[in-house]
């Protein structure tokens, strides 16, 4: 097939949007998967080759559904970016509650497994067999904020399933690489700008980079020929204080 095949989850703002956008923009058919049905198709107006697909990520039966009714569709999958996960206001350990803890894991890192496992079964399957796989990981994944136990420590666990999929995924021409993201300028970082809480125990706002550059950087890893992938890339707003954290 010529017209490339995409799922991005997360799909109903902020980078995920972007994201599946830039895609559609190129050509691609893209699949666009989040809770909120009306979400993706506000994503999705305009766009002839664009499916919405709504559903849960940390829900296995809801993924698989999504997936092969777009696998069914095309006829094959070239490429998942797993973009969907949450954010919580920073609070020291002892006063982070374990549900909130299990659900940031459930969305930022069950989801992500749940979503790349489907994908790595259809794109070792079908024929040609392959594909590519993104996950959304964070600055996080290598240095915390203060008060992020549970959003750190997902991020971290991305890492790790990045290069468990990157070597899994030799035998199959399945390719995984991960985006580490500063600061985007969302809602969902609308704190961080403002003021958040620093190593050294002040409280400074943050610059944050644009959202369409940081498609750009997505799309330059999405495009990639067979053959080719970029393992980790971290893309920040220049003064961000990420070099030098802590």
């Amino acid at each position: 097939m010529s017209q490339k095949t995409a799922i991005i989850t997360g799909a109903g703002s902020g980078i995920g949007r972007a994201c599946a956008q830039i895609l559609l923009d190129k050509g691609w058919q893209v699949g666009l998967i989040g809770r909120r049905e009306e979400a993706l198709l506000e994503t999705a107006e305009g766009y002839g080759t664009a499916l919405p697909l709504p559903c849960d990520v940390t829900d296995e039966a809801s993924v698989g559904k999504a997936f092969d009714k777009a696998h069914k569709i095309w006829g094959r999958l070239d490429l998942l970016f797993n973009n969907a996960g949450m954010l919580m206001p920073g609070k020291p350990l002892d006063e982070i509650a374990v549900n909130d803890w299990r659900a940031m894991v459930d969305v930022n890192l069950n989801g992500a497994f749940i979503c790349a496992r489907k994908a790595f079964g259809l794109m070792r399957h079908q024929t040609p067999q392959g594909g590519r796989i993104i996950n959304n990981g964070s600055v996080s994944s290598y240095v915390p904020r203060p008060g992020t136990a549970p959003y750190a420590a997902t991020k971290h666990a991305i890492s790790g399933l990045t290069k468990t999929i990157s070597l899994d995924g030799r035998a199959f021409n399945i390719a995984c690489g991960q985006i580490d993201i500063g600061n985007a300028a969302t809602e969902m970082v609308d704190q961080i700008r403002a003021g958040v809480l620093q190593a050294d125990g002040s409280i400074k706002g943050e610059p944050a980079m644009e959202v369409p550059d940081i498609a750009r950087a997505f799309l330059y890893m999405a495009e990639l020929p067979e053959g080719a992938n970029v393992q980790n890339m971290t893309v920040m707003a220049t003064n961000m204080p990420f070099i030098g954290r802590g």
